[in-house]
């Protein structure tokens, strides 16, 4: 494990979770976060993760980088702010580390870089389960920002033999909050989560993932889904399928079976989610 870590948008759920999973190891953290807040990092700068200058400060002292700075949804921005910004963010964070030797990073994706979350138009499922080789069905500047910076990931990688980690993360949430209000929509209405394939990861376990993903069996450029391995939805996973997919080619799921390839994630990092949420 390295012994300092530079965590950027450090004052978020997934920001603050890792930075207590760190603290907890005893790893030393420099935490870059855009609004002054109080953070469990040894040393806390703020600014955006697009400033050159700043970024360099940032990597003072750091070995590893785990990069979640980042608009975290569509709508909320204008389009071009919300595809601008977190591109900018990652290349200058990731390009920035590389030039001063930094061998490993993490980078935030989003399982929605499959399109399906916040398509702008009607999408199917090409195949099941999900994995890293599906076919992108981009219609929105958030999944198409990750797009890109899984390719950015992958320039860094080629240029500077960095080892960077690419975590397609799915909804994340505490037990207390986000979790348990949405395990109860799906049971009401299960359909409001088939864009998702009803995935969740718990905040703590988004944080386990993240920092495994620090020290990968393999170096390379890596892109891998990580989630917890049951859904959120009290109904079977066949029966949702056949409800909200029908005829996407797929083989059995058993029980309540996230259709998610979850394997990469146990072979390369050794994850697999602790904290599953107790659905009724």
């Amino acid at each position: 494990m390295p012994a300092h870590v530079l965590v950027t948008g450090a004052a978020g759920l997934i920001g603050t979770a890792v930075l207590d999973h760190l603290a907890s190891d005893g790893v030393s953290t420099t935490a870059l976060v855009l609004e002054p807040t109080d953070t469990r990092a040894d040393r806390t700068l703020v600014g955006d993760a697009r400033d050159v200058s700043l970024v360099d400060d940032a990597l003072d002292g750091a070995e590893a980088v785990i990069h979640l700075a980042a608009i975290s949804h569509p709508g909320s921005d204008p389009d071009e702010e919300v595809f601008g910004r977190n591109t900018l963010a990652t290349f200058t964070v990731l390009d920035r580390a590389a030039r001063r030797g930094v061998r490993n990073a993490v980078i935030a994706s989003s399982y929605a870089i499959g399109g399906l979350p916040f398509a702008r138009r009607p999408l199917r499922l090409p195949y099941l389960p999900i994995d890293a080789a599906v076919p992108l069905q981009i219609t929105d500047p958030y999944a198409l920002s990750k797009r890109a910076d899984e390719a950015t990931a992958d320039m860094i990688h080629r240029q500077y033999g960095m080892t960077v980690v690419a975590l397609r993360l799915p909804f994340v949430g505490a037990a207390d909050d986000r979790l348990g209000p949405m395990a109860e929509l799906f049971a009401r209405d299960p359909g409001r989560g088939a864009a998702d394939v009803w995935s969740y990861l718990d905040v703590r376990d988004a944080a386990r993932a993240l920092v495994a993903a620090l020290q990968p069996a393999l170096s390379g450029n890596h892109v891998l889904y990580v989630a917890a391995p049951d859904t959120l939805a009290p109904q079977s996973t066949e029966w949702l399928l056949d409800e909200f997919h029908p005829g996407v080619p797929r083989p059995g799921f058993p029980g309540r079976a996230v259709p998610i390839d979850l394997r990469p994630a146990r072979e390369l990092l050794g994850f697999t989610a602790r904290y599953e949420y107790p659905v009724a």
